[in-house]
């Protein structure tokens, strides 16, 4: 797969190449640029929140925030996320590379965070991946790679969170929730909404990510009660 494996330096050639017609590219290298080269987490327990949307993952992750008095980051950061729709218009390639190292940029924040708190991620690497793979890979499920393919593990210089939930619904009711929602989706929301084999294939590589995986939460009962499920979650893994 391509830039799921890339280096950090071969992410940031990809966006340098960009700068001569993304004037904002320019202002990404210079944040990564201010990242601290090797971050390391602090002593409070970080979680990240996937989930596709409509899933309920705001919801979840803002109150998953509040109710541990967590800082809540998500990915991309606000930093560069005011330029998500001009990347989502390039090549996967670029748009790829832009979302990698908004996870970087995120690393660095959570760092700095979970020395003083504990951390809520809303989104994160697992999203980056799972969405490449849905698009570069053609077809339907048979053609994704396997299971423990070198494309489903964390990378080795990525900060990790303690644990990864993965909020779902059914696709009726995901369905159901977006169309109440009446927001603007991007292109790869569109996408889940109009492609069913796009989006099994988004949620089959979300269940084989590994090292760490998802803990997949059921986020169809009410809000009260997914809450629950998940501060349940943490509360275990850190018992």
């Amino acid at each position: 797969m391509t830039c799921l494996a890339w280096s950090v330096s071969k992410l940031l050639s990809v966006v340098l190449q960009c700068t001569s017609f993304i004037p904002e590219a320019r202002a990404v290298l210079d944040l990564v640029d201010q990242c601290p080269k090797q971050v390391q987490r602090g002593k409070f327990q970080v979680v990240a929140i996937e989930g596709l949307d409509a899933t309920g993952k705001t919801t979840v992750t803002q109150s998953v925030a509040d109710s541990l008095k967590a800082v809540l980051l998500k990915s991309p950061p606000s930093c560069i996320g005011q330029w998500r729709n001009i990347f989502d218009d390039e090549p996967a390639i670029i748009r790829r590379a832009f979302y990698s190292l908004g996870n970087y940029i995120v690393a660095s924040e959570i760092a700095k965070e979970s020395a003083k708190s504990p951390v809520i991620v809303d989104r994160y690497w697992h999203s980056t991946a799972t969405y490449a793979i849905a698009t570069e890979v053609s077809g339907g499920l048979q053609h994704l790679p396997p299971a423990h393919h070198p494309v489903y593990q964390w990378p080795e210089d990525l900060l990790k969170p303690d644990l990864i939930l993965l909020l779902t619904v059914s696709p009726e009711e995901r369905l159901q929730r977006l169309q109440g929602r009446g927001v603007e989706k991007t292109r790869e929301e569109a996408e889940l909404e109009a492609n069913s084999v796009f989006r099994q294939k988004v949620e089959m590589s979300y269940q084989r990510m590994e090292n760490p995986g998802c803990h997949v939460v059921d986020a169809s009962p009410s809000r009260e009660k997914v809450l629950q499920m998940v501060l349940s979650l943490i509360q275990n893994r850190y018992n």
